[in-house]
């Protein structure tokens, strides 16, 4: 306002012009208010709230450049006909999870909230854009991004107001996953305008599409198509406009290319498109006239015959179509000629229909691109739907198209009006809010005209056109009848007008009538649609597809016109626009000329009026638009509530706020809502955020004050042990200094002191002695002088012959004892060594083993052991000399080198102090062995005393005491004495042998014999396991350096010796063979072999044994004598090693024996024998305790009359005697011999009679003499026998018996067994000396077990049989290991109770009775029913009552393995499968009815019962579906029909119970599946769906409670195992699911499952079922699971992944594993054989595992048709080139950075000079030689590795050779490891250091070559010329707005979303650029954001 200086009072607008103002005006002005001076951002905010305040706002905003304005949350948008920086990736972060109002407006703002109320009110939004006035706009780029349909040109074209018109409306639904991201999208198009094609406005063009191929297609393929420029074509010139300022058609059709790629189009579908394009402009230049086919110019049928090729018709076919039309008479078809004008329509209608099918088959190719449907039918899809339409339409000429356009138009009116004022102003209402009605401009009216009454305009057009005779005329004549006097539609002003007007929402238009019907009818003639049927183009009959298949069905119905498809589609859309949240964009345009900053205030006003914009302030204004239901409200803002009461509701909902919105805020509460302001709404979010965030800060200080708390805790508590050791250290240390101090001190003065007085003395004694003996010499002297002379005389003589003779006799000495040789020196130890020759014939043979026998030999080279000898690896020993070993483990100052002194403290250490002083004694020993110490000369009495007595016994012999019976040799009696025998006692420690191990003890401090010496050496060695690397240290340091012959020939007799007695440790085993090997003589090998004999079988109990001694001398095997029981004996080599198990094997392969269980070897001595067994026993103890034996009797060792047997042993149950025919022989003598001396014994005279009688018949056959009966008579029956009875009358009954025997003699010796096997079984059994430590009450708990065919027997020591079991009653057996003093035990599990026995043979009683029941189990033909099974249903299956009895069935049609048995009930004699859990094997072969009655009614009876264990019963009763009689928490064989879970009875189909049973083993399986396969049928549909989670839990559980069989059991456990690890259960099963575990600790399992659940209770539920390596895994019953890990530098490494390891923990643990300084960039990568993937470092390792895999199955599965297993390796690499200087971390530099970048190097990747390419080469010559200037030759030959591959040329390869060499030499003595980070450093100077190379295939930028180089680093993507290596272009990431990649491409642009660059290129790589370009985008924003304070939306 200005005041002239006349007083008026002037105006001056906004352009600058001046008004004045008269008394007339001066009334309508007003002053402005505050808030229209500057505009503001909402216009709900506006003083001024008219017309005028509106505009004058978006006015001022349209001057600064803001074209964006809310109303609420409507935004209005201003077009500005130019390019604005508003749509860059800055402005896209900046509106990311910001609220509408908390920035500027924006269409960012409007998307975010539509995104935001979608995940937040889980509810579908819809946008709906809306134009003013002819406006199309450009704001759907964010979903056009998405599915670039914005290049999809076809329905795009320049009009007069603008120059990318949208010509359809298209509503694009965007599909969410849960996460938010975009999953896929569908379009949906209404209404093309078909009638551009033909014919368009003046200035206007037609689609973009042909114009962008006419300038964009290459010259040779608009040659093949006879293309020419765009004005050579009718159809594009109608408008006089052929091009579009600003719009580049060249590059739009690249673009429109690389959107067809990207959209899945091949090479041929854009090839056919455009042949249909060309056809189409071919058409249009085809005229016609008078009837005839007529081109301008001279070339009538040049544009036809072009024309075909495309269309590919036939061109007669095509000119006929044209310019005829064929009608059906009822009898006939007729012909009838078109005039030029039908022609010229007819070819019209048939270009539309040929474009407007293309367009549509081209909408739904990019929906199947971009649309995917959900794989899970049941979940619902969240989406957000953008209405981008054609605005309201006024045209000079408007035609039926704009009344369909408006009434779309119109229709979104009404739902603008409807949803803004209509629903909020009834929903006040209804909720009793004070509110004062808007009055606003309803349509409705309108839409009944249109659409809604009875006899609509439209429903008459739709009439109009079905009649026949129906024309435009008639038409309009029934709309002037039905709707000439509504008001709405407006009649021509006369009956010759055409044009009849409608009153619209935006005003009234006026439409020309003609042609309604034609376009509403929408058909095409038969002639075209047979000709489009004649054509062979594909893409023609695809398009025309429905039509084609229309016309061949007769009965078909009548087409529909296009009102009625239009109105069914916008019925469509306003149905799903219902459904949804809608936010509204209401667009207007500032001018008709396209001209930025141009604003035509009428045309503006215009359209906020009739789009209601006033009406839309108010009501927003005064109006509430957030509304919350008061549960809603408070389920989402209940964090603000200041106190934990919340009743009732709505108090709490205004308390709520009351607290956060201030006292003038406008908010109100209704009956069941609450009822806000936007800016409410937005408040309230940023001030729960806040509360949020607080309360999340408090949370995690708690939780981390606890943490911190507990880890100082325990490391103050560790801290304190750590203290308190560390100063009891120093403090002993300290004392034990002083003390010495004070001792050097003390001495230091006692010293003095006696020093002193002996000084004092010393002088005085002196002078004494100077006066005495001066006065006695000098008295002396004279009386001697002469004296001496003559002595001296005669002594000197007899002295000098006295030498002589000496020194004759010493030198005659020590060349007689340089001539001895080895084996006299052995004689010389151990005193003369007899030459016996075989061991075991010394003495008198025991009673009964005196006959004749005949003997054989085993050669020594005919013996295979076995077990085979371990095959040492001698090549390192050099290493292992024992110089180096004294070195690391002697103590003090201890040398390895031969003493003669006693030691102060042993050669190693030892923390036992009795094992201290028991070395210090053998190295007394050992010195007096070797003679380097003399032997005491004090005599001591032979006799022992007490305790070394005990030292002896206890030290080695176990033949304490002599049994005293001697009345047979075997027999019941002596049982006892055998097994007392049979095992040596447990070697007790000699520490409580104080004055033995004491070397002035009286038992050793006297002359001992070597054999004595070498027993107490070996005997230590053999007690104390911690002594013997000690011995053989002491012996070897005496050996080492020892020049005396006899001192040294005595160790190595000694050390010899040893070896075959007990090993040393794995410390000072390699030692030793190294010491061994240089060894004298043949002592090497000899000693070799014993080492190695002795690590074989383990240490001797006894010490060595003359015929040892003896063989020593030979360093041959000893060869001892083998007695079998038919009288030959067996010579065979052994050595001290030599076990019963060998001598067995040797005996049997001899004598070839197969049946050789049982048979075992036995030794005598005097009159008892006791067994070896063929097991682990040293047989060359036994011959020692023998020894010993004798010794103690007062013999002679050397001549002990032992002998060895081998004999019958134990039957088994199932023996058959017909096997094996050597076996019964054997036997069968057995049986003789035992008869003759009284070991078998019968009851009955018949049964000796019928023995004789038999082996008679044996012997002679039917026909015998009396002689040979006599002679049977005196082997069979015993000598007691035949004096109590004659031996005639033996002789006669045994001839009478001999008579009746007439079967062949191998039967009868197979009878002779088999009646002794049943006859005396206890005489043929295994006896076992136990303690009871539980179990049933015995009179004993000391006894003896024997185990034969029949069973297993307790004896006590009187032969009293304690408990007596059958192997059917047994039920199981275990080993037990206990501690050092308890030794073995054994659990025997029987039907009698459970005993456990401990005994130095535990083991080997349970490895005999485990054999005897598996064998037994396994032959078994029986079993018996633990419970009922009534299966009557299924014939597979048989039924069963518990207890009955079962006959096995054994022909494999069942897997057993897999718990399945075929059975016959003896009841009912049916067949069928039993599970294996409901029947108990019976461990026997054959059954009587005894037999059969007792177990069953045992087993009838049970076991103990076990201890109740938690189940799912008390869960089930609240949360099971109701099934009463069934107890559905307990296991079963059957498969449920339906979940257990009430809840989910009819949400899902049971897919997963028969998966559990097949994988448990709980279900026949006729086909075998993996158990990958069963696994992911069981926990696949659990990771989708959480409902499922507790169903799994408890199948899994309900199969693992009572279930019996232990294979199920096993595999139940690892199937929960699984589960643990991948979801955790509801809470209220997780309480019943610990107790489940808890309850089960002693599985192996279970408290690994509890772990595991912890844990997934913890973290997030996996998303995919286990891995293959997880299922491996737990198969293999390994809860730690190890993977693989490669490295660039081709190396390797191990690490545990456990199945919640997500990537970014493994990759920290590698990088702290390799000593990384940090694990940023790098990541994991997975190859499989055609890709290289990198993994999010969020997501589980197994789970990203899983889906590459998957992913490549199915891949491969498609490709090779069948299942396939993909291998795949995984990689830690760089990933990321970030903050990497080379040098500052050596180990990623060497491991990682230099492998990965010489390839990049050597492919001539990088940009270097000269210079450096020589420097770099002789670095990498470094690398691969070293410092080896040798290799220089081999320059040219690797030249390849040293250079890039496009620089070899650059020189010759002898000018290669010398320039590398020149700097190779310059760079001294560098190492491998510093010439590669050298090379690293000089890699680093050039820009493209850590770049990833791409060779691409461009079609983007004309500029560019084809073949470009796409580098990727931390700067950005740069493009490279591959040839020049020049810089083409380079585009940092914040320039880069969108990328995406498919399998054959990647695509990107640059700059803004809008206006971008695009730059697409073909590769198979385009995966990795997509994962690279993402990972450093995402670094840079965290970078960003680390910096920055920002509220975080919560989503709850």
């Amino acid at each position: 306002v200005k005041v002239t200086p006349t007083g008026q009072l002037q105006l001056i607008d906004d352009e600058g012009k001046e008004h004045k103002i008269n008394k007339k005006t001066e009334g309508t002005i007003r002053p402005m208010h505050p808030t229209s001076v500057e505009g503001v951002d909402d216009m709900i905010r506006l003083g001024d709230l008219n017309e005028a305040g509106l505009l004058r706002n978006l006015l001022v905003r349209h001057k600064e450049g803001i074209i964006y304005t809310y109303t609420g949350s409507i935004l209005v948008a201003v077009n500005p006909y130019q390019l604005l920086p508003l749509y860059t990736t800055e402005h896209v972060h900046m509106y990311t999870d910001r609220r509408l109002g908390e920035l500027p407006p924006h269409v960012f703002a409007i998307a975010d909230g539509c995104f935001f109320n979608m995940r937040r009110n889980k509810k579908n939004q819809c946008c709906v854009i809306r134009s003013a006035l002819y406006i199309s706009t450009g704001e759907t780029w964010f979903t056009v991004r998405v599915i670039s349909v914005t290049n999809i040109t076809f329905g795009n074209a320049k009009t007069i107001r603008n120059d990318n018109s949208s010509r359809f409306g298209k509503y694009i639904d965007i599909n969410f996953t849960k996460g938010g991201a975009i999953e896929g999208a569908r379009v949906e198009q209404y209404l093309l305008e078909k009638s551009r094609v033909c014919r368009q406005a003046p200035q206007e063009r037609n689609y973009h599409i042909f114009y962008y191929m006419l300038m964009g297609m290459s010259a040779e393929q608009k040659k093949i198509l006879s293309l020419g420029s765009a004005a050579e074509y009718y159809y594009l010139t109608m408008g006089n406009c052929t091009s579009c300022e600003g719009r580049d058609d060249v590059k739009e059709y690249a673009h429109f290319r690389s959107a067809l790629k990207i959209l899945m189009f091949t090479e041929n579908d854009s090839w056919e498109i455009s042949k249909l394009l060309a056809a189409i402009l071919h058409l249009g230049n085809v005229w016609f006239l008078f009837l005839q086919l007529h081109i301008s110019g001279l070339r009538r049928e040049a544009e036809l015959t072009v024309c075909v090729p495309s269309s590919q018709v036939a061109p007669k076919e095509l000119e006929k179509c044209l310019t005829q039309r064929s009608f059906m008479t009822a009898r006939e078809s007729v012909t009838k000629a078109l005039t030029s004008d039908q022609a010229v329509d007819g070819r019209d209608a048939f270009v539309k229909a040929i474009y407007g099918k293309l367009f549509l088959w081209v909408v739904d190719k990019i929906n199947a691109a971009i649309y995917k449907k959900s794989e899970d039918s049941e979940e619902v899809q969240q989406s957000i739907g953008l209405l981008d339409i054609f605005g309201f339409e006024n045209f000079s000429k408007n035609s039926f198209e704009q009344l369909c356009i408006n009434f779309a138009n119109e229709q979104l009116q009404q739902f603008f009006v409807k949803h803004v004022f209509k629903l909020e102003q009834d929903e006040y209402a209804r909720e009793n809010i004070v509110w004062k009605h808007i009055d606003y401009q309803d349509n409705q009216r309108t839409l009944d005209v249109l659409a809604s009454k009875p006899m609509n305009m439209l429903a008459l057009i739709d009439e109009e056109s079905n009649f026949p005779k129906g024309t435009d005329t008639t038409m309009l004549q029934k709309m002037n009848t039905v709707h000439g006097k509504g008001g709405i539609y407006i009649p021509p002003k006369n009956n010759y007008e055409t044009e009849f007007g409608i009153q619209h929402f935006a005003g009234v238009v006026n439409y020309d009538s003609k042609g309604f019907l034609e376009k509403n009818r929408d058909t095409l003639s038969a002639d075209l649609i047979q000709l489009v049927e004649s054509s062979s183009n594909k893409l023609l009959k695809l398009a025309f597809q429905k039509e084609l298949s229309t016309g061949t069905n007769k009965d078909s119905k009548r087409v529909p016109t296009l009102t009625g498809q239009f109105r069914q589609s916008l019925d469509s859309l306003m149905k799903t626009l219902t459904a949804c949240q809608p936010y509204f964009i209401r667009c207007i345009k500032p001018n008709d000329f396209k001209k930025p900053m141009l604003f035509d205030r009428e045309l503006c006003i215009r359209q906020l009026r009739y789009s209601g914009m006033m009406e839309t302030i108010r009501i927003r204004k005064a109006g509430y638009p957030v509304r919350y239901t008061f549960e809603e409200f408070l389920q989402r803002y209940r964090v603000l509530l200041k106190t934990y009461i919340c009743d009732p509701k709505i108090k709490c909902c205004e308390s709520i706020c009351e607290s956060v919105l201030t006292e003038e805020e406008d908010w109100k509460t209704g009956k069941t809502k609450i009822f806000l302001k936007d800016c409410h709404d937005t408040m309230l979010e940023v001030e729960r955020m806040k509360e949020l965030n607080a309360k999340a800060l408090l949370i995690q200080k708690v939780m981390r004050g606890y943490k911190y708390r507990k880890q100082f805790l325990r490391k103050r508590a560790g801290a304190l042990v750590i203290q308190k050791y560390w100063r009891g250290h120093k403090g002993r240390k300290l004392y034990r200094l002083v003390k010495h101090g004070f001792a050097r001190l003390q001495a230091q003065v006692r010293s003095r002191q006696l020093h002193f007085q002996y000084k004092k003395k010393r002088e005085a004694a002196i002078v004494l002695q100077a006066q005495i003996r001066g006065h006695l010499a000098r008295k002396q002297w004279k009386r001697k002088r002469d004296a001496v002379i003559l002595l001296q005389a005669y002594t000197r003589g007899l002295l000098a012959r006295k030498m002589r003779r000496a020194v004759s006799s010493e030198l005659e000495n020590k060349a007689n004892a340089e001539s001895i040789t080895d084996q006299e020196m052995v004689d010389s130890v151990f005193g003369f060594l007899p030459a016996i020759v075989v061991g075991g014939q010394e003495g008198q043979a025991p009673v009964g083993f005196e006959v004749r026998m005949i003997t054989e030999e085993i050669d020594i080279d005919d013996i295979s052991m076995d077990e085979e000898l371990p095959q040492d690896d001698f090549d390192d020993l050099d290493e292992y000399s024992f110089s180096k070993f004294a070195s690391m483990y002697f103590q003090g100052a201890a040398s390895p080198t031969h003493i003669r002194q006693r030691l102060q403290q042993p050669l190693l250490y030892h923390e036992d102090a009795a094992d201290v002083l028991a070395s210090l004694t053998v190295w007394w020993i050992i010195l007096r062995f070797m003679g380097d110490l003399p032997e005491p000369k004090r005599q001591v009495q032979a006799q022992r005393n007490a305790r070394q007595e005990r030292f002896i016994n206890k030290r080695g012999s176990t033949v304490q005491e002599v049994p005293r019976s001697a009345s047979s040799f075997r027999k019941p009696s002596i049982i006892m004495e055998e097994v007392r025998l049979a095992k040596p006692p447990t070697l007790q420690t000699v520490s409580e042998d104080d004055d033995s191990m004491n070397g002035e003890g009286p038992s050793l401090d006297r002359p001992l014999t070597s054999l004595e010496k070498l027993h107490i050496i070996v005997g230590y060695a053999i007690v104390r396991r911690d002594l013997r690397d000690e011995i053989y240290c002491q012996i070897c340091k005496q050996l080492q350096d020892n020049s005396n012959r006899n001192s040294y020939f005595r160790g190595w007799i000694l050390l010899s010796l040893c070896l075959g007695i007990f090993p040393p440790s794995e410390r000072f085993i390699k030692y030793l063979q190294s010491f061994i090997r240089f060894a004298p003589g043949g002592y090497a090998s000899y000693c070799a072999e014993r080492l190695k004999r002795t690590g074989l079988n383990g240490v001797r109990g006894e010490p060595p044994a003359w015929l040892e001694l003896q063989a020593t001398k030979t360093k041959k095997p000893m060869i001892v004598s083998v007695t079998l029981m038919d009288g030959r004996t067996i010579n065979l080599p052994v050595d001290s090693g030599s076990t019963s198990r060998e001598i067995c094997q040797i005996l049997s392969n001899k004598i070839k024996l197969n049946d050789t269980f049982g048979f075992s070897l036995y030794v005598a001595l005097y009159e008892k024998v006791w067994a070896l067994g063929s097991g682990r026993e040293h047989v060359m103890d036994a011959i020692s305790q023998c020894e010993q034996e004798v010794k103690r009797k007062g013999g002679q060792e050397q001549h002990a009359p032992w002998r060895l047997f081998f004999r019958k042993e134990v039957f088994t149950p199932w023996h058959d005697s017909k096997e094996d025919k050597i076996s019964t022989e054997l036997i069968y003598k057995q049986i003789i011999h035992g008869l003759k001396f009284g070991e078998y014994q019968c009851q009955k005279e018949d049964d000796y009679v019928q023995l004789a009688a038999k082996h008679l018949y044996i012997q002679h056959g039917s026909g015998s003499s009396p002689e040979h009966v006599k002679e049977v008579v005196q082997e069979c029956i015993n000598t007691s026998l035949l004096e109590s009875k004659s031996e005639a009358k033996w002789v006669q009954m045994v001839s009478t018996a001999h008579a009746e025997v007439r079967q062949k003699a191998d039967t009868v010796k197979a009878e002779m067994v088999d009646y002794a096997r049943e006859k005396w079984p206890m005489f043929f059994s295994r006896f076992f000396e136990v303690v009871k430590l539980s179990g049933p009450a015995l009179s004993k708990n000391k006894f003896i077990v024997a185990i034969n065919w029949t069973g297993i027997t307790f004896l006590d020591e009187r032969e009293k049989r304690l408990v007596e079991l059958s192997f059917p009653e047994v039920t199981g057996v275990n080993t037990i290991r206990e501690g050092k003093a308890s030794g073995q035990a054994v659990s025997l599990l029987t039907l009698k109770g459970d005993f456990t026995l401990a005994g130095n043979t535990a083991e080997d009683m349970a490895e005999l009775v485990t054999m005897f029941l598996s064998g037994l189990t396994e032959r078994s033909r029986y079993a018996v029913t633990l419970k009922e099974s009534d299966r009557q249903d299924d014939p597979t299956f048989l039924s069963f009552k518990k207890g009955e009895l079962i006959i096995i069935i054994k022909d494999d049609e069942f897997s057993q393995k897999h718990g399945w048995i075929k059975g016959e009930s003896v009841r009912t004699k049916k067949v069928g499968a039993i599970p294996a859990d409901d029947i108990v094997i019976l461990s026997l072969i054959n059954l009587s009815p005894t037999q059969r009655t007792n177990i069953i009614q045992a087993n009838q009876k049970g076991t103990v019962e076990r201890v109740a264990l938690a189940t799912l019963k008390e869960f089930s009763l609240q949360y099971f579906r109701n099934a009463a009689p069934e107890r559905l928490w307990v296991n079963s064989r059957e498969p449920i029909r339906q979940p257990l879970l009430q809840k989910l009875v009819r949400l899902f189909l049971l897919d997963s119970c028969v998966p559990i049973l097949k994988y448990m083993g709980d279900y026949p399986a006729k086909q075998m599946q993996s158990p990958l396969e069963l696994t992911d049928q069981i926990f696949g549909p659990a990771t989708k769906h959480e409902a499922l989670r507790d169903e799994i839990y408890c199948q899994i559980m309900k199969q693992m409670t009572s279930n019996n069989n232990r294979l199920s059991m096993e595999q139940g456990w690892q199937l929960l195992w699984l589960c643990c690890g991948l979801f955790p259960p509801s809470q209220s099963l997780l309480r019943h699911t610990q107790r489940f575990l808890e309850s089960r600790r002693r599985e192996a399992l279970s408290a690994d499952c509890l772990q595991r659940l912890q844990s997934s209770l913890r973290m997030e539920p996996r998303k995919l079922p286990p891995h293959q390596v997880e299922v491996d895994a737990i198969q293999q019953n390994s809860t730690q699971i190890l993977h693989k890990i490669h490295f660039p530098n081709d190396t390797e490494e191990i690490f545990e992944v456990m199945t919640s390891t997500r990537i970014k923990d493994l990759t920290l643990n590698i990088a702290r594993k390799l000593g990384l300084t940090t694990a940023d960039g790098f990541s994991i990568f997975v190859k499989t054989h055609d890709k290289v993937l990198s993994l999010n470092e969020t997501d589980y390792f197994f789970d990203s595992l899983r889906q590459i895999t998957d992913w490549s199955k199915k891949a491969n599965r498609i490709k090779d048709g069948g299942p396939v297993n993909v291998p795949y390796l995984v990689f830690f690499m760089r990933k990321l080139w970030f903050n990497v200087i080379p040098g500052r971390d050596t180990e990623a530099d060497l491991i990682f950075h230099y492998p990965q970048e010489l390839p990049k190097y050597l492919r001539g990747y990088h940009v270097c000079t000269k210079e450096e390419l020589i420097n770099i080469a002789a670095q990498l010559f470094r690398i691969k030689v070293g410092n080896d200037k040798s290799q220089i030759v081999t320059i040219p030959k690797i030249l390849k590795e040293l250079v890039p591959a496009d620089q070899l040329k650059a020189m010759s390869e002898n000018e290669w050779k010398k320039t590398v060499t020149a700097s190779y030499n310059k760079q001294g003595a560098m190492s491998v490891d510093e010439a590669k980070v050298a090379f690293l450093k000089a890699v680093y100077r050039w820009p493209t250091f850590g770049c990833a190379f791409f060779e691409v295939k461009q079609t983007s930028e004309l500029n560019f070559p084809d073949i470009v180089r796409i580098a990727i680093s931390k700067q950005g993507v740069t493009i490279i010329h591959p040839k020049t290596k020049d810089v083409l272009a380079t585009h940092p990431f914040n320039r880069i707005a969108s990328w995406c990649s498919g399998s054959t491409y990647f695509h990107m642009t640059i700059g803004s979303l809008v206006k971008g660059n695009k730059f697409l290129c073909e590769t198979s790589l385009g995966y990795k650029m997509d994962d690279l370009i993402t990972s450093y985008v995402n670094l840079f924003l965290r970078e960003r954001k680390a910096g920055q304070t920002k509220n975080q939306r919560f989503d709850m």
